[in-house]
């Protein structure tokens, strides 16, 4: 399973670990992904998604079904 944001598909970032003496080395920077259950009243019933936090927090104030008609995400298979 990709390290992936199930909503917002955000994921790693290729960047520069960069020492005191400007000596620059590759380095990831992962997504803050959490397993997160949620509810969902249209199915009635708990759906476990893999989340960033900057999701969970949309995901307050827009409702879930709202994210998921905008990723495209059916949420019967989750």
């Amino acid at each position: 399973m990709a390290r992936k944001c199930d909503l917002t598909g955000r994921q790693a970032n290729n960047a520069f670990a960069i020492s005191h003496s400007h000596r620059r080395t590759k380095k990831l920077q992962q997504a803050n992904l959490q397993e997160k259950r949620v509810w969902w009243p249209q199915g009635k019933r708990w759906v476990r998604l893999r989340l960033s936090t900057k999701a969970i927090k949309t995901l307050e104030k827009k409702g879930l079904a709202a994210m998921a008609k905008e990723a495209g995400i059916d949420l019967n298979k989750y």
